[in-house]
């Protein structure tokens, strides 16, 4: 049996006035088991995978905008409250490192770095491997997970395909098969069929109704990445006619 440092996550009754809860696969949603070392959540936009994500970011003492436990910085007010609606077991065993990695505000995470460490000092190259800003969005997001990641960690990434060629994706998924054998967990958020293809994975698709495991071949990003690579000019033609 897997025993990882969130080993299942539970939702209390949500208010009628927060806008997640017009979200029916969080408005039915009660808990989750957390079986594997990597969690994937899939599903389409809007669909609630990334609200929740942040929340459990959150209320591991994660900050909102992205990075780890001391990461002190917000841009805007903008995430919602259903931290205060989660309850997480924990294994015995606290992760000694967290981060939080959203796409979405990566840039601003990287400047709250540069000015933390002045840009351009030893400590933070040891940390990150360098100046986020002076990479390209997918060197800076390989330093990051290269430099910054540790064995034992607990990380929640949000669309990180967004930085990455599917070539990267592959040299990702390899770190964290290396990570993983560390006792390191992964929540992940993502459109990519090429991410969610890792093994000793659990693949939760966010549904109209609710939130249920489901193999890769089940999932939308799966079945429509499939049909466009083998069957494209046909989708096209009936797309465009």
């Amino acid at each position: 049996m897997y025993f990882g440092h969130i080993q299942k996550i539970s939702i209390d009754d949500l208010p009628e006035n927060e806008y997640f809860s017009s979200i029916p696969a969080l408005k039915n949603l009660h808990s989750l088991s957390f079986d594997c070392p990597i969690t994937f959540f899939m599903g389409e936009n809007g669909s609630g995978k990334s609200t929740l994500l942040e929340a459990i970011a959150v209320k591991s003492g994660m900050n909102a905008e992205g990075g780890g436990r001391n990461f002190n910085f917000q841009t805007r007010q903008t995430h919602s409250s259903l931290a205060d609606f989660l309850t997480i077991q924990w294994n015995f065993l606290q992760p000694q490192d967290t981060f939080f990695l959203r796409a979405e505000s990566f840039y601003n995470m990287a400047s709250y770095l540069e000015t933390i460490y002045g840009g351009e000092s030893e400590r933070y190259a040891h940390q990150y491997g360098g100046n986020l800003h002076k990479m390209s969005h997918g060197e800076s997001f390989f330093s990051l997970m290269n430099h910054r990641f540790r064995e034992g960690g607990l990380y929640l990434l949000d669309e990180p395909e967004a930085a990455l060629s599917p070539q990267n994706q592959l040299a990702m998924m390899s770190e964290m098969n290396r990570l993983i054998n560390t006792k390191a967990q992964f929540i992940i958020a993502t459109h990519s069929p090429i991410l969610a293809s890792m093994p000793n994975s659990t693949i939760y698709s966010f549904e109209e109704e609710n939130v249920r495991a489901v193999n890769l071949k089940e999932t939308s990003a799966y079945q429509i990445t499939e049909m466009m690579i083998n069957r494209a000019d046909g989708v096209l033609r009936n797309l465009f006619e």
